[in-house]
């Protein structure tokens, strides 16, 4: 979907690492604005109840606080009071793409909302496309660009810094119509004070690690670009240590869902001979909700590649055979994986548990454990300790919306991705995947807009457009919506779903640099196997 986008002021990136408290200004030049130059301080009367510091550094004690420890650096927006606020958390497909169809939408004189988007991440990543770094398809940049770069052609700020906590007022019978009153606070990590009158939070998830012993420490999630570039890094290792050896790399793979299965898919084309890839499902089936045509093509290619599938089992326990003791510096997770790597890779011991009766224990032997099982929404996370926020949350900790993503209770705040728990017609949560979150994107948008001008708002209605999945470098599966029992599987599949993909990439500019590299890299491609072709005629002759 293509988005307007106006040509104003570039944006530079503030970086809660680069903070420094003396840089705070209250005067700035419209024609060179920074991020250091919307800052003031900010300062709440006596008495007033207010988030502040506890004794061990850590924000979130509710309590009553003097004026001189009250001050915090505040967010100066450049039309303070006069244009609606727009505060987004979360830079992935909801947040950054709520932000761009805000930017896309006509609006009358004086009421376009000032924007910010606050990210932890300096970049935008397009998940779906993770895999491809793996198999080498794509480069870095073209899937996860800077949000300096996305944005700098909008009026949308950018924060680098972490949410701490949040603290609505919208839920104290506030006037919806009343688009430029303050409807609450975020506190950033860095210290610094966001009012709006509008929230966004699109917050996302993070991997589940935690549900069985020895996960957290000696296997690799595949959720963000960070656990891409490790997973990549240990696969070199790998390579390199067994490089002329008769022994293969052993990698398992913990849950057969999608992310599973196109990982399994991949690392085992990566590794070809030199691997042993087994994939673990606690289903009797892999994929047991996609649709049939994808099932199928996803277990020819996993057969073709020798994937082994170890189905009907859930894993016990995760452990190393090398013990290291008691030491005080094994007590964090990234100690112990430093001391695995010190210690030359020694393989993990995974113990697996039967499903059902009749099934015997088994014992897998892995180099590589990569961990694609579970995710939890970060949003529970910013609750201070002895006072959670006014916001609804269900079992899972995503927020209760109503049908046009408002959250329940606040007129003020909108939810998209996996901070939002909306259900389809049948009731169900619908899943967090990239699709679900860009639909709602483009409904909160315009919802925002409808809000701020006094308009009915829409309800949100998920359209299924169908479901893809990469198998390798020339294959995939797809299955659209709307023609029924058909699949598009090996380079047709692989050609569709990358078009598909660059078409959602954020904006215009990045769409056609991302599309020039690919028929670039297509066309050498191509030269080179022509080439390797001739010569193996020539020789032959």
């Amino acid at each position: 979907m293509a988005h307007a986008v106006s040509s104003l002021t570039s944006l530079k990136p503030f970086s809660r690492e680069q903070f420094q408290w003396r840089n705070l200004f209250q005067q700035h030049s419209p024609k060179f604005w920074t991020n250091s130059g919307f800052f003031s301080s900010f300062t709440r009367r006596r008495g007033v109840r207010v988030v502040g510091s506890s004794s061990s550094g850590r924000y979130g004690v509710v309590s009553a606080v003097s004026e001189s420890e009250s001050q915090r650096p505040s967010y100066v927006w450049p039309d303070n009071k006069k244009r609606p606020r727009v505060c987004i958390l979360g830079g992935g497909f909801g947040g950054l793409y709520t932000a761009l169809r805000l930017e896309s939408l006509d609006w009358p004189d004086g009421k376009k909302p000032q924007v910010v988007l606050v990210d932890q991440s300096e970049r935008f990543v397009f998940k779906p496309l993770l895999y491809e770094l793996l198999s080498g398809e794509v480069d870095e940049w073209e899937i996860a660009p800077r949000f300096s770069d996305l944005l700098s052609n909008t009026d949308v700020q950018f924060f680098k810094d972490r949410v701490q906590s949040l603290h609505p007022s919208d839920q104290f019978g506030m006037d919806e119509a009343a688009v430029t009153h303050s409807a609450g606070i975020v506190h950033l990590e860095s210290g610094l004070v966001i009012e709006y009158d509008w929230l966004v939070l699109a917050l996302g998830a993070e991997a589940k690690l935690d549900v069985v012993p020895g996960a957290m420490e000696y296997a690799l999630p595949f959720y963000t670009l960070e656990d891409a570039r490790r997973v990549d890094e240990k696969l070199r290792a790998l390579e390199r240590k067994y490089f002329g050896k008769d022994s293969p790399i052993r990698v398992a793979i913990v849950g057969c869902g999608y992310s599973g299965v196109e990982l399994a898919a991949t690392v085992a084309e990566r590794l070809q001979t030199r691997g042993v890839v087994q994939a673990i499902n606690v289903e009797k089936t892999i994929l047991p909700n996609a649709p049939p045509g994808n099932r199928e093509s996803a277990l020819k290619v996993l057969s073709s590649r020798n994937v082994q599938l170890l189905l009907g089992y859930f894993v016990r326990c995760i452990r190393k055979d090398v013990e290291f003791g008691t030491s005080p510096e094994l007590t964090n997770v990234e100690a112990v994986r430093d001391k695995i790597e010190a210690h030359n890779y020694e393989k993990v011991i995974l113990e697996l548990q039967p499903a059902e009766r009749g099934i015997q224990r088994q014992v897998v032997e892995a180099d590589l454990v990569l961990w694609t099982v579970g995710s939890k929404p970060l949003l529970p996370q910013l609750e201070p300790s002895d006072k959670p926020i006014n916001i609804p949350l269900n079992g899972r900790g995503q927020t209760e919306t109503d049908e046009t993503l408002r959250v329940k209770g606040h007129p003020r705040i909108f939810a998209v991705g996996d901070s939002s728990a909306v259900r389809d017609k049948q009731g169900k949560l619908l899943p967090g995947t990239a699709q679900v979150a860009f639909q709602q994107a483009d409904f909160a948008g315009w919802n925002l807009w409808a809000a701020i001008n006094g308009r009915p708002l829409l309800p949100f209605r998920f359209q299924n457009l169908g479901e893809m999945m990469t198998l390798g470098r020339c294959d995939a599966a797809i299955s659209p919506s709307f023609i029924e029992s058909v699949t598009l599987e090996g380079p047709v599949g692989h050609t569709a779903r990358k078009i598909v993909y660059l078409l959602r990439l954020p904006t215009d500019e990045h769409r056609l640099k991302v599309g020039i590299s690919w028929l670039t890299k297509t066309a050498v491609e191509s030269t080179a196997l022509l080439q390797n072709s001739i010569t193996k005629m020539l020789s032959g002759q």
